[in-house]
């Protein structure tokens, strides 16, 4: 396997305010051996668009290496202090993050007509509003123009869908501000998007998800349906927000690399190394008890996962309908 780490924006490309020198990348996992091109799936992990949680990270890319894929992690800008809405920042990041894929297609032994988007939480929404929008992001970068950033296929695993009465608020926020247009919302309300050309859309949610009501599943599933869009849509009966691969790794902690928290990082360095961040103490206090290196604050959190056998087939099915439908 070969892993390399690749930014997606070049010198003067990016700006975000609470960037703290971060820069969006991705995480590349790549088959050594000579063979023939084979499907990309790009890796989206969720946070609410507060931060890019490693739970959904390397340890999923490794999982779909092993099924044949070449796989990567992208590390999109997220707004954990709620100071900076992000707009259409995260939706720029993973649509360089497809293109640059498929101009390297060669490099890495992609096939460049599968293409495939696997988002969760936050990064599902992340991972549909491209799906829906990929038209309305353009690419300044010359030799990005003509390569098209549209997903062949999505996997939307437990994800926030809907600005409307099922919304999860937080990701919202963090995306929009907290007095967002009716046209914002509307815009990024993904079952109110969804059009004849959007890519195929394989969805999975538990119905007992406590964090982001199953509607939101349905009511994409639905919008795929009235359209005429290849989807397969699977309700687990019980299971927490977050399962990520439901598995055994999965709730010993077995991750892999927590690069994908490198902004949040990057923020915590400045409170403790400058304490010059201009944020009312109390929060910096509290983001320091929530990410400074505290090893007994992850063994604690490491007792609520619990392995959900009903759950953790759904990569054994979404490779299924890949399959299917590239």
């Amino acid at each position: 396997m070969k892993i390399t780490r690749t930014n997606l924006w070049e010198q003067n490309e990016y700006s975000y305010p609470m960037a703290f020198g971060f820069v969006p990348n991705i995480t590349s996992f790549i088959h050594d051996e000579e063979s023939d091109r084979k499907p990309a799936v790009i890796v989206v992990p969720g946070g609410a668009y507060r931060v890019v949680s490693p739970t959904e990270g390397e340890i999923v890319a490794r999982e779909f290496y092993r099924k044949g894929y070449q796989t990567f992690v992208c590390t999109y800008t997220t707004n954990l202090l709620g100071a900076a809405p992000l707009k259409d920042q995260p939706m720029k990041d993973l649509s360089r993050a497809v293109r640059l894929v498929r101009r390297r297609a060669e490099e890495f032994r992609v096939a460049a007509d599968k293409v495939i988007v696997l988002g969760f939480s936050a990064g599902a929404h992340l991972c549909g509003s491209l799906c829906v929008h990929f038209e309305d992001v353009a690419d300044a970068k010359p030799q990005y123009q003509r390569i098209s950033n549209r997903p062949d296929a999505a996997i939307l695993s437990y994800p926030v869908i809907t600005s409307g009465e099922y919304a999860h608020r937080d990701s919202f926020c963090a995306l929009l501000g907290d007095n967002p247009s009716e046209e914002e919302l509307a815009y990024m309300s993904l079952e109110k998007q969804v059009k004849s050309d959007t890519p195929p859309c394989f969805i999975w949610q538990t119905a007992t998800d406590e964090a982001v009501p199953v509607e939101n599943s349905y009511l994409m599933a639905e919008a795929l349906r009235r359209q005429g869009i290849p989807y397969a849509h699977h309700v687990f009966s019980s299971g927490k927000h977050g399962l990520s691969l439901a598995n055994e790794a999965w709730a010993r902690g077995e991750y892999g690399d927590t690069d994908t928290m490198e902004q949040i990082h990057r923020m915590v360095e400045c409170i403790i190394r400058k304490g010059d961040l201009k944020i009312p103490e109390l929060q910096k206090k509290q983001i320091l008890a929530d990410f400074a290196c505290n090893e007994e604050r992850d063994r604690e959190m490491l007792k609520a996962n619990i392995p959900n056998e009903e759950a953790a087939v759904w990569p054994v099915l979404a490779d299924t309908w890949l399959k299917s439908v590239l």
